[in-house]
Formats: structure tokens, sequence, C-alpha cells
């Protein structure tokens, strides 16, 4: 844990408790969360392969797109690709700032959360 997670989880128990997560939380109004660090590395991003065939990159970017859509829909609490209609599926694009997306992605967007549950 940084310097600054412990120091706004003052109070909240042992310091060892605060490390294994053991320990109450802090429940006062206005208390301020520890930063959450991945445990992955971050990756460099690179570059797309160049020569590949157009439908290659299109399908490619179609995959990321229905996957930031199928996050969004779980985290709101859409997990039953019953739940995610093309009109909520692009309500939830339009939310999150990406262009409507097409029927197929739709669909693949459905694939998603029915392999996710």
């Amino acid at each position: 844990m940084g310097v600054a997670a412990i120091t706004t989880m003052t109070g909240t128990g042992t310091e060892q408790g605060m490390r294994t997560g053991a320990g109450r939380r802090a429940t006062t109004k206005g208390a301020r969360r520890p930063e959450r660090r991945s445990a992955l590395p971050e990756l460099a991003k690179r570059p797309l392969p160049a020569g590949l065939p157009r439908e290659w990159y299109e399908s490619h970017n179609r995959r990321l797109k229905a996957m930031r859509l199928a996050i969004a829909l779980l985290d709101t609490g859409v997990y039953h690709p019953a739940n995610a209609s093309n009109r909520r599926i692009r309500t939830t694009a339009e939310r999150i700032g990406i262009h409507p997306p097409s029927d197929t992605t739709c669909r693949l967007v459905r694939s998603l959360i029915h392999d996710a549950g």
C-alpha cells in the first residue's frame, strides 16, 4: 500500500490489518478511498500490424467496441443477453461517448454478455 493509501485510512484499524484488508473500514462521511492500482503491468501501445486485409481491421475494431459496450452494460447491471436490447446497447454507447453500434456489433455485445455469465 502506498503512503497516500495509509494516510487516508487513518484510524480504521491496525497497520497490519490495513495491509491485509482486515479491520474496519472508514465509515465517516467524506472519507476518501485509497487508489486502486492494477496488479498487471501497463502494456505499451503498439500499432496494428500492416498489410492485413481491411476486413481484419474492421472486425478487430468491432470486437474492441463490443468489449467496451459489454463491460459498460455489465457495470450497469445487465447480466443477461435478453436484457440487452439494441436500444439499450445504443443508449449505453451514447452515455459512454462512442458512436452508435451497428446491429452486428449489438449481436456481438450480447454474445459477450452471454459468455461472461
